[in-house]
């Protein structure tokens, strides 16, 4: 049995150590509440446990830092270019290359390669002399330049609140409060005017055919945020060239039925090939789309992408002979452009790791040369004899 403290010294003094250390546990409790709520600002005060519970507490602090994006810790911070084209730019010109992203270039030939196979079936359809030809595709390949930095330009602007959650797009300039929406939009309207001084160069039907287009470069980034299939939106955009290179070389799409079903043809069969490659560049973000809610085909199709992939191959090069047939060219294109293009996209579903991001962006990167340059290819070596034959029969002819 307890007995009681007869000493009145000792009971004070007792009693004064004991508020002491009440008071220093209870100041060390709060000290530490606080620093964990700094380390950890998504979580709630409630979910911070005292620190006397030293397990739980472990615990809990634990789940604080999981909760904190992964790539904060181990991604480095920004770095001006110091290679490449844009590295020899004054620094305040940088941040607006990079929204055009010039340092980026394959998404400029993925818009330019539609342009460029309705330029070369146009040229074999109506067999015109090379220069004309060389021209327009000059032109085109200005304004897929530029209207691929408006269109990016665009899509950060909708991005900006995504984009710093995302491991890949962080360190975009609006991301980074390197340029702010205000100046982002004035840049996009010199872009606009850039694009559309570019336009002006063609004949003036080609006006009527580029400029519905604008539609979908503003609209294609909302897409994204309501259907898991913004790859077919993004299509219909990128492969809107496919119109442009038979009035760009005097063909009345109106008034020629043929010309009309092989621009229809090749439109659709360029839409299939864009959703294809986007949908292992999608890839690279699974993880984080996923996270942050943004959709895409690759993860509504995650388990069987390569499947997907593979009929959309099919669907590409079907519809691009269909284009040829439609045209009247030659077996040089079949062989050539369709059947480089049935190798090229075989090869890169088979050998792409789509969980390895390094290695969907060599595919992304590289396939716009492999199979838009074999597509390419197959039709210059279908145009260039049919030149020949029609220059030297005007010869004759005079």
């Amino acid at each position: 049995m307890l007995q009681p403290c007869t000493n009145r010294r000792l009971c004070v003094s007792i009693s004064t150590t004991s508020i002491v250390s009440s008071s220093t546990q209870r100041f060390f409790t709060t000290f530490v509440r606080q620093r964990r709520a700094r380390a950890a600002p998504d979580h709630k005060p409630n979910d911070l446990l005292p620190i006397r519970c030293a397990k739980t507490s472990r615990k809990t602090h634990n789940e604080a830092a999981s909760a904190v994006p992964s790539f904060a810790t181990i991604l480095p911070s920004y770095e001006a270019p110091q290679t490449g084209l844009i590295s020899y730019l004054p620094q305040t010109w940088i941040p607006y290359a990079e929204l055009m992203r010039l340092d980026k270039p394959a998404g400029t030939y993925y818009l330019f390669f539609p342009c460029l196979f309705s330029t070369l079936l146009a040229a074999s359809y109506s067999a015109p002399a090379l220069l004309p030809v060389f021209t327009t595709t000059l032109c085109f390949f200005s304004g897929a330049l530029i209207m691929r930095g408006a269109g990016c330009t665009i899509n950060d602007l909708w991005d900006r609140n995504l984009d710093p959650h995302v491991a890949r797009t962080r360190l975009r300039p609006i991301a980074r409060g390197a340029v702010t929406p205000f100046k982002a939009l004035t840049f996009t309207g010199f872009q606009l005017l850039a694009g559309l001084a570019v336009l002006v160069q063609f004949p003036p039907s080609c006006l009527y055919y580029g400029i519905p287009s604008l539609l979908l470069v503003a609209t294609y980034p909302l897409a994204k945020r309501v259907t898991y299939y913004p790859q077919f939106v993004l299509g219909l955009t990128f492969s809107w060239g496919a119109f442009m290179g038979f009035p760009a070389l005097g063909v009345d799409l109106m008034a020629d039925a043929a010309a009309l079903k092989a621009v229809a043809a090749l439109y659709a069969s360029c839409v299939s090939w864009t959703v294809l490659y986007d949908m292992i560049y999608a890839h690279m973000d699974i993880k984080d789309d996923a996270k942050v809610g943004i959709k895409s085909i690759a993860l509504r199709h995650e388990k069987e992408t390569k499947a997907v992939l593979s009929g959309l191959a099919i669907v590409q090069v079907g519809l691009l002979a269909a284009a040829g047939s439609a045209a009247g060219v030659g077996p040089v294109f079949f062989i050539g452009s369709c059947g480089s293009a049935a190798a090229t996209l075989g090869l890169m579903i088979w050998r792409v790791r789509l969980k390895e991001v390094s290695n969907c962006w060599w595919w992304f990167r590289n396939g716009a040369w492999l199979t838009g340059g074999g597509i390419a290819g197959g039709m210059l070596a279908e145009y260039l004899p049919n030149s020949e034959q029609k220059k030297r029969a005007t010869g004759s002819n005079s």
